[in-house]
């Protein structure tokens, strides 16, 4: 049995599907979460997300910390029930109306107030070690940012062999990428860094996708970022984010040849990006 196992029954289904059992061990274990004094804000966006919050802060409340944790969740201009659902389990909550995933991270960086600043996307499961394998990672001298890989759930269409063979070619690809280029192996469920350092840089609000890349971009002015391969932060995440959509096998050759039209990066290093029309909000803004 799969440590994720226990929280499909709250994942990917309708709120009204939620054991009522279920709903009361998440609230009543929410109240540990708002600590004066977090040493870590745990801070998740959620942009109608009704089918998958609750076992996204199931498997969160579930972690294992001997230091004050708070949890913060931002919803992203959601139209479905994501904000009754919080208002429902007693997590403290902002709504950010403007839409996209640099407003809403920036929301909660905003809001946090522990030392340390774990990312979390809310169609993601987090095993119960995660939170304090990244804390202890982030308090090593010289590292500001933290990341890890991820896997992605099984299901008729994806089978757990194929999706193992899939994640452990893209897992060599993203470690000899780290190398050189590690903020271009950064996903934002599985980042974490300094507060302090994260709110000097800010995130990017004027594009579409790269907002964690970029914050990780800007932290490597204060120190290091180290990519942790650990299963104790390996989350697992709905299969809806896989590249190209579709099988498994045109998911693989859709990174690959993405790989090796990009091979050259694997070699040099950068400093700064320019930014793609296509992935700009708003073209009058940097």
């Amino acid at each position: 049995m799969k440590w994720y196992d226990k929280y499909r029954v709250a994942f990917e289904c309708a709120p009204v599907d939620i054991p009522s059992e279920v709903r009361e061990e998440v609230k009543d274990k929410m109240k540990h979460f708002h600590p004066e004094k977090p040493l870590c804000s745990v801070v998740v966006i959620a942009h109608n997300e009704e089918r998958h919050i609750w076992g996204c802060l199931w498997s969160l409340v579930d972690n294992q910390c001997d230091f004050p944790v708070e949890l913060i969740v931002v919803s992203n201009n959601s139209m479905d029930h994501t904000d009754a659902i919080l208002e429902e389990v007693g997590v403290s909550w902002y709504r950010e109306e403007r839409k996209g995933p640099g407003f809403a991270r920036q929301c909660g960086l905003d809001k946090a107030k522990g030392k340390y600043h774990v990312c979390i996307d809310s169609d993601t499961l987090y095993p119960p070690y995660y939170i304090a394998t990244h804390v202890k990672a982030l308090q090593t001298p010289g590292i500001v940012c933290t990341y890890g890989l991820w896997s992605f759930l099984p299901d008729k269409e994806h089978s757990s062999l194929g999706l193992w063979f899939y994640e452990f070619l893209r897992d060599i690809y993203l470690k000899i990428q780290n190398v050189n280029r590690p903020e271009l192996c950064v996903r934002g469920m599985v980042l974490a860094f300094h507060t302090d350092y994260g709110k000097k840089i800010g995130y990017r609000t004027n594009i579409i996708r790269g907002e964690d890349g970029m914050m990780s971009l800007g932290l490597k002015q204060y120190g290091k970022l180290r990519l942790l391969t650990s299963r104790k932060v390996r989350a697992v995440t709905c299969n809806t984010t896989l590249n190209g959509g579709g099988s498994l096998l045109k998911n693989f050759f859709s990174r690959l040849r993405k790989g090796l039209r990009n091979i050259r990066l694997l070699f040099t290093t950068q400093s700064e990006y320019v930014d793609q029309e296509y992935n700009l909000i708003d073209k009058t803004k940097k």
